[in-house]
């Protein structure tokens, strides 16, 4: 994947049900849907990402996606 940003659009309610649910996990650690809207925007970002996203379709993608975590998590050394 190129080193460039993704920009990705959200109606005002998706924002805002997303938030909330990165929130609540951010909070507690516990990754749930607990509303059908929160289902809904998870679709819908889904969506989003598979209309811009080339890697998922590569032969190669699980090393790319190794490649992408491995850059993105903390370095805990």
């Amino acid at each position: 994947m190129e080193d460039s940003e993704i920009k990705i659009a959200f109606s005002p309610d998706e924002a805002l049900v997303l938030f909330d649910f990165l929130w609540r996990y951010s909070d507690t650690d516990r990754l749930a849907v607990d509303h059908q809207a929160e289902q809904r925007a998870l679709w819908d970002l889904c969506c989003k990402f598979e209309s811009i996203l080339v890697e998922p379709l590569k032969p190669n993608y699980e090393d790319l996606l190794d490649a992408a975590r491995e850059r993105l998590k903390d370095d805990l050394d």
